[in-house]
């Protein structure tokens, strides 16, 4: 058996894993989104562990309400990208797969939430391997797209990583995932006869210590809004809704540091408590200052870009 089979291995998001003194717990979900988290067989949680991270999906709309990852910067292990996304067979009918991201107008990409290097550390190549390997189900994607990948929000994640936890040897907890709101646009592509709803807002939240042994958290928001509606791949619509205004807001592909509060607001999560690194109402659009980045950023460790505005 392959290790990525070997659901043994699926160790999941661990709260204890920067300090079993202060632990991180998963998120809490509003009690009014509770009935619609996907409850796999003989599994009261919805929690869906995977190695070294977890997610918890809609039943509703096959997406994940959030990943949530563990990530040690001093036992990082850099290994080759190996692209092959395939449905989890425990449960194959609650997530979206080739039907949908290769259905006609889908011009965009199998946005990982969790993200593959964030997992790659903890064991020897195969164990690390395997672990790369499960963020490529389906579960662990969303709708993003390809233009995310050439802007600050796919830095900052490269940023988190290389930066500030390798560079440290921090232990990080980061959960990652989509705004699902009943004013998504639709795809303009039905499939299987069924309309669907795309994620217009992601959010990351990430909760790390400092030398004065304290937990701080921070908070980033983007919309794919325009990148959508400009490519013909949803449908705009007249929205009249509470979220109108907050697509508004972040209508501009950019990345923002939010207050943790605001993703609380819009997502029904309650995250850990710790330290708000950034306190202030106002949202601060990040701005990539670089000096010939190259284009094959991922598993980089070059030292020619940083994020200006970001506040850690």
């Amino acid at each position: 058996m392959s290790k990525i089979g070997n659901i043994n291995l699926y160790n999941g998001y661990d709260p204890c894993f920067i300090s079993s003194e202060m632990p991180v717990n998963l998120p809490t979900i509003e009690f009014f989104l509770k009935e619609d988290i996907f409850i796999p067989n003989n599994n009261e949680t919805g929690i869906i562990d995977y190695i070294n991270y977890s997610v918890v999906l809609s039943s509703s709309r096959k997406f994940a309400y959030y990943s949530a990852s563990n990530i040690d910067g001093d036992s990082f292990v850099k290994i080759p990208r190996k692209d092959c996304w395939k449905k989890d067979p425990r449960f194959r009918k609650f997530q979206w797969g080739r039907e949908l991201y290769k259905a006609e107008m889908s011009n965009f990409d199998k946005g990982h939430m969790t993200k593959r290097e964030d997992v790659q550390w903890g064991g020897d190549n195969g164990f690390v391997r395997a672990a790369s390997d499960t963020t490529y189900f389906y579960s662990n994607a969303v709708p993003q797209h390809s233009r995310l990948n050439q802007r600050i929000w796919k830095k900052l994640e490269d940023y988190i990583l290389y930066k500030e936890t390798n560079s440290n040897k921090l232990r990080i907890s980061v959960f990652t995932g989509p705004v699902l709101s009943d004013s998504d646009p639709y795809f303009v592509t039905a499939i299987k006869g069924e309309s669907i709803q795309l994620p217009i807002l992601f959010w990351k939240v990430i909760i790390f210590p400092k030398s004065d042994g304290k937990l701080y958290r921070v908070g980033f928001l983007m919309s794919q809004n325009r990148l959508l509606i400009d490519n013909n791949i949803v449908e705009e619509l007249e929205n009249d809704s509470d979220d109108s205004e907050l697509f508004m807001q972040f209508d501009d592909a950019e990345t923002y540091q939010v207050n943790i509060n605001l993703i609380e607001n819009i997502t029904g999560l309650k995250f850990s408590d710790a330290i708000d690194s950034y306190e202030d109402d106002r949202n601060i659009k990040l701005v990539l200052n670089q000096i010939d980045v190259d284009s094959e950023l991922e598993s980089s460790m070059t030292e020619d870009y940083s994020i200006l505005n970001l506040v850690l």
